[in-house]
C-alpha cells in the first residue's frame, strides 16, 4: 500500500504549512489571550483565497476539489499553528460538504461558493442541544409546517463561529409521532433570520479565538425551500456527517500533539541538567520516542480512513478509529511534552500550556472517545453477524 502523498497533495500540505508558519503561528498567542476576532476572520479570509474552506467541494461550487486525504493533511498543518483557526476550517468544509451532497442545486450554487471565497466568513452546524448530546436523535427543537413556511423553536448549544457564521445547517424535529429520530429533518437558515438569536458565548478551557455559542429560535420562520434533502430524513444526514467530521477533527488534535512533541524534543536538546542535555536521559527518550510512534500511527490511521472516503467506500469505523486514536495520542503527546519542560510547560511563556488546553476539547467534540469506541464496536460485531 502506497502511503506517500500526490504532487498535489504534497502543494496543499506545503501550502497550509508555509502559511501557519507564516501567517497563524505568530499571532496564536495573541488570539488565545485576547480573542482578537478581527485578525482571526482576516486569517479565515486569507485561508479561503487559498483554497482552504472546500478542498472537498467540487470546482463547481468554488471548491479546491482535491480530496479528502488533502482535507486531512491541511488540517493537521493548520492545527501545528493554531487550532481555534484550524476547528473553523474544519466546520467550513463540513458544512460545504454536506450542502454539496444532499443540497438542492440552488442550495449548492447559492450557499457553497460564499463559503469557500470567504464571503461567508464561516458556517456553522446547528445539532447539539441541552438534551441531545452525544444522543442528538434526541433533539428538541422543532420545526412545524405553516403553509409554504416552517416555524422554528427551540435552542442549540456548542455552536463554533456561531457571530460570524453566514449561514447554518440546522436539526430540527418536524415529526413529532415518528419513532426517535426518524422525524428529524435538515434546513439551511441564514444569519440575520428574524427569531435567530445568537445566544452567549462559552467561555472554554482552550480554543478562546474560536467562538462558541448558543443559538436560540423563537418562532423562526424560513421558506419550505429552506429544507435540505426529504422530510424527516435529517437525522441520517447528520450520523454520515459527523463520521467525516472526525477525520477532520482527528487530524486536528494530530497537528497540536505534533506542535507540542516538536516544541518539546528542541526544548530537551537544549536543557542541561546533572551537566548534560536532559536529551541524554532515557526517561525523556523515551517520552519521545512513545508520543512520536503513537502520533505516526494516528497519521496512517487517519490518512486510511480519509482514502476510504475518498473512494467512495464505507469509512464510519475507520473514521471513529482514526478520530479516537489521533486525538487520545495527541492528549498523552501534549502531556509528555509539558513534562519535559517541567515547570516551564505550565507557564504562557510556552506554547505547550496552549496546546494542552486546546488539545483537551478534540476527545469530546465531534463525538466522544467513549461514543466512538461505542461506534467501532457496534461495527465489528455487525461484521461478525452476517
Amino acid at each position: 500500500m502506497n502511503f506517500d502523498l500526490t504532487e498535489e497533495q504534497k502543494l496543499i500540505q506545503d501550502t497550509a504549512r508555509d502559511f501557519a508558519r507564516e501567517e497563524l503561528e505568530p499571532m496564536a498567542a495573541k488570539l488565545d489571550q485576547e480573542k482578537d476576532r478581527p485578525a482571526l476572520l482576516a486569517n479565515l479570509k486569507k485561508l479561503a483565497e487559498l483554497g482552504f474552506m472546500g478542498l472537498n467541494i467540487k470546482e463547481t461550487y468554488g471548491g479546491a476539489e482535491a480530496g479528502v486525504v488533502a482535507f486531512s493533511v491541511a488540517m493537521t498543518e493548520i492545527a501545528r499553528a493554531c487550532a481555534s483557526t484550524a476547528v473553523t476550517v474544519s466546520v467550513n468544509n463540513m458544512v460545504c460538504e454536506v450542502i454539496q451532497t444532499i443540497g438542492s442545486e440552488e442550495q449548492k450554487m447559492h450557499y457553497i461558493p460564499k463559503i469557500c471565497s470567504g464571503e461567508y466568513a464561516a458556517g456553522s452546524f446547528g445539532l447539539t442541544e441541552t438534551s441531545a448530546g452525544s444522543d442528538p436523535s434526541g433533539m428538541s427543537t422543532t420545526a412545524v409546517k405553516d403553509g409554504d413556511s416552517y416555524i422554528l423553536n427551540g435552542s442549540k448549544i456548542f455552536i463554533t463561529s456561531a457571530p460570524y457564521a453566514g449561514v447554518f445547517v440546522v436539526w430540527a424535529v418536524t415529526d413529532k409521532e415518528a419513532p426517535k429520530g426518524k422525524g428529524i429533518s435538515c434546513f439551511l437558515i441564514e444569519a440575520g433570520t428574524p427569531g435567530l438569536t445568537i445566544g452567549k458565548e462559552e467561555h472554554k478551557m482552550g480554543q478562546h479565538a474560536s467562538a462558541t455559542n448558543e443559538l436560540i429560535f423563537d418562532n423562526c420562520r424560513v421558506p419550505a425551500s429552506a429544507m435540505m434533502g426529504k422530510p424527516n430524513d435529517g437525522f441520517r444526514i447528520a450520523v454520515a456527517e459527523l463520521a467525516g467530521g472526525r477525520i477532520g477533527i482527528g487530524s486536528l488534535g494530530l497537528g497540536i500533539g505534533l506542535a507540542a512533541m516538536d516544541r518539546a524534543t528542541r526544548y530537551a536538546t537544549e536543557r542541561v541538567q546533572f551537566n548534560q542535555k536532559i536529551s541524554n536521559f532515557q526517561a525523556i527518550q523515551w517520552m519521545i520516542a512513545d508520543s512520536y510512534t503513537e502520533l505516526e500511527a494516528a497519521r496512517l490511521l487517519l490518512l486510511n480512513a480519509a482514502f476510504r472516503k475518498e473512494q467512495g467506500r464505507p469509512f464510519a469505523k475507520e473514521a471513529s478509529m482514526a478520530k479516537l486514536y489521533a486525538t487520545e495520542s495527541a492528549n498523552r503527546a501534549c502531556y509528555n511534552a509539558m513534562q519535559i519542560l517541567g515547570g516551564y510547560g505550565y507557564t504562557q511563556d510556552f506554547p505547550i500550556e496552549r496546546y494542552t488546553r486546546d488539545v483537551r476539547i478534540t476527545t469530546i467534540y465531534e463525538g466522544t472517545s467513549e461514543i466512538q469506541r461505542l461506534i467501532i464496536a457496534r461495527e465489528i460485531l455487525r461484521g461478525l453477524s452476517v
